[in-house]
C-alpha cells in the first residue's frame, strides 16, 4: 500500500507541476500579446484566446493521462498500452466505466488518478476563466479610456 501511495503521490505532483508550469508559460504568452489583445476588434481576439486556452487545457489533460498510462504500463498493471491509456482517461475524467480495472495490488492508484483529474480540471478551468477575465477587463478599460 505504501508503494502505491508513494508512486501515486509522485505522479500526482508531477502532473500538477506540469499544469502549473504550463500556466506560467500561458500567462507569459498572454502578457506578451497584451498590446495586440487590447486593440480593436476585441471579440474575434477573445474567441481566439478562448480556443487557444481550451486547446492548451486539452493538451495538459492529454499529457497527464499519458503519464498515468505509462506508469500503469511500466508496472505491468495493465497488459497493453492502449488499455493503460483507456483506463487512465476514464479514471482521470472520473467517468469510471469499470470495464477495465487495476489488479488488487495497484487499485489504490485508480482513486489517485481520479483525484488527480478532479484537481487538474478545477485548476485548469479556473486558470482559463482568470485569463479570459483579465483580457476582457483590459479590453473594457481601453474602451472606457477612449470614450
Amino acid at each position: 500500500m505504501a508503494i502505491q501511495i508513494g508512486l501515486g503521490s509522485v505522479v500526482l505532483l508531477l502532473t500538477i507541476l506540469m499544469a502549473a508550469t504550463s500556466a506560467f508559460i500561458l500567462e507569459w504568452t498572454l502578457f506578451r500579446a497584451r498590446v495586440w489583445l487590447l486593440r480593436e476588434p476585441h471579440y474575434p481576439k477573445l474567441v481566439l484566446i478562448l480556443c487557444g486556452v481550451l486547446v492548451w487545457i486539452l493538451g495538459i489533460i492529454t499529457a497527464s493521462v499519458w503519464v498515468w498510462a505509462l506508469l500503469f504500463y511500466a508496472l505491468g498493471a495493465l497488459p497493453t498500452l492502449e488499455e493503460s491509456v483507456y483506463f487512465s482517461l476514464v479514471s482521470f475524467t472520473t467517468l469510471g466505466y469499470g470495464d477495465v480495472i487495476l489488479p488488487k495490488e495497484w487499485r489504490i492508484l485508480s482513486g489517485m488518478v481520479a483525484t488527480n483529474g478532479f484537481l487538474n480540471f478545477g485548476l485548469l478551468i479556473s486558470l482559463m476563466v482568470e485569463a479570459l477575465r483579465h483580457v476582457r477587463l483590459g479590453q473594457h478599460e481601453v474602451k472606457r479610456n477612449r470614450s
